[in-house]
């Protein structure tokens, strides 16, 4: 049987492998949303583990709110990657304050 321990440790690994990969990548934002999201991801699997082992379901409502924020982000993210894009040809996030208007 798998322990708690061990979600947790998983979790704790890809928390700070998404921590990471922001702090080494901070150009392209295409990576960045990824990490973004692979850091929600993370913290969900935290939560549904204590839900499991702890007979709550509290952890899982926690879930769908978390996982419908991280649409929302990716939706936002996705559609600023859209315009940057269009406008400057590039998707480097340096270039983000180029296009006030």
């Amino acid at each position: 049987m798998i322990a708690l321990s061990d979600f947790l440790i998983l979790g704790a690994l890809l928390f700070s492998l998404s921590v990471a990969g922001i702090f080494l990548n901070r150009k392209n934002i295409i990576i960045l949303l990824m990490c973004i999201e692979l850091m929600l991801l993370a913290v969900n699997l935290n939560f549904l583990a204590f839900a499991y082992f702890l007979d709550d379901a509290a952890g899982q409502v926690f879930v769908f709110f978390i996982l419908t924020v991280a649409a929302a982000e990716a939706a936002i993210g996705l559609a600023i990657l859209v315009v940057l894009f269009r406008n400057l040809s590039t998707i480097n996030v340096d270039e983000i304050g180029r296009l006030k208007g």
